[in-house]
């Protein structure tokens, strides 16, 4: 078994799609009409045929509360692994994206966490230790 599409929550899919894709970097996979909505997916470049990031609208009547007391808890909703968490953040911190958690040392790992501007803290992860 192996992780095929995850999702993130988010409030407008075509801000997201910016964001995820101009900012971040991702590539769209998939990106189908869908009524009001899109079934709107997202690879690493790296891993195109790996899992798939699902820009979910944010419509459930449960979501806009798990996001918020997730948020107000500092929990980020995703976690990306990264190859160089400073170049990164320096990268990220120069296009306008705010970092709440800024990197620091956890355990095996560097991590940082950035605020995506579509409702959702995302983690940012270096792996150090073996």
């Amino acid at each position: 078994m192996k992780i095929y599409i995850t999702s993130v929550f988010v409030d407008d899919q075509q801000k997201a799609f910016a964001f995820y894709t101009e900012t971040l970097g991702f590539m769209k996979k998939h990106d189908v009409p869908m009524g009001e909505f899109r079934w709107l997916t997202l690879v690493s470049p790296g891993d195109p045929d790996g899992p798939q990031l699902l820009l979910e609208p944010a419509t459930h009547p449960a979501v806009p509360a798990y996001r918020a007391a997730l948020k107000a808890d500092g929990i980020p909703l995703a976690s990306f692994q990264v190859e160089n968490l400073d170049a990164e953040h320096e990268r990220l911190s120069r296009a306008g994206v705010r970092f709440p958690q800024p990197p620091c040392d956890a355990g095996e790992v560097r991590m940082a966490v950035l605020d995506d501007t579509c409702g959702n803290l995302v983690q940012l992860v270096e792996p150090v230790g073996a």
